[in-house]
């Protein structure tokens, strides 16, 4: 009986990873032209940052905690639900924590119970990069900071509306700016 069962499971099992990650995000591909698995308006264009783009993996490692330095140059992950900002609710700018760049605004964060800040937008389609990624079986969306090409993290095609987009990134590749409160 037990040797009836494995192979039907092994069958469902392997159709379903086929189906599930065979498929390209629809958020990012049905909106706009692909060029290499891209947006064209979220590819580098711009090679104004090439003084960040050009540091010595030295001068990264003495600019960036341990930390910050495996996610952002390494592409480690950190591990869900321990990240500073996962489960920030403050108004304000959450930028790249190796050059600065504007990245996102705390408008556009929603809680999407994975454990990493999640943003259905970007501040700027100029603020980023994305680059296939087909590690771990998978096949989804790097997200690169564009100034500095730094890991921040993934996005994929299952957030709210109307961009359909989660850009889930690591709390390590952040920094937030609260936004000042105007006196009246």
């Amino acid at each position: 009986m037990k040797n009836r069962m494995i192979l039907p499971v092994i069958f469902f099992v392997t159709i379903f990873i086929v189906l599930y990650f065979a498929y390209p995000l629809k958020g990012i591909s049905s909106n706009s032209k692909i060029s290499n698995g891209m947006p064209d308006s979220l590819t580098n264009k711009d090679e104004s940052s090439m003084e960040e783009r050009n540091k010595s993996e030295d001068e990264w490692k003495r600019s960036l905690s341990p930390e910050q330095y495996k996610v952002l140059r390494e592409k480690a992950t950190e591990r869900p639900f321990t990240g500073i900002y996962w489960d920030n609710h403050e108004s304000g700018t959450y930028k790249c924590a190796a050059c600065g760049n504007e990245l996102f605004s705390s408008d556009t964060k929603f809680d999407s119970g994975c454990g990493w800040p999640s943003f259905s937008d970007v501040s700027s389609s100029s603020a980023i990069e994305l680059r296939k990624d087909t590690s771990l079986g998978m096949i989804r969306f790097e997200v690169i900071c564009k100034k500095c090409c730094s890991h921040l993290g993934h996005v994929f095609d299952d957030g709210p509306k109307p961009t359909n987009l989660r850009y889930c990134i690591n709390s390590a590749s952040l920094n937030f700016k609260k936004e000042e409160k105007k006196q009246p």
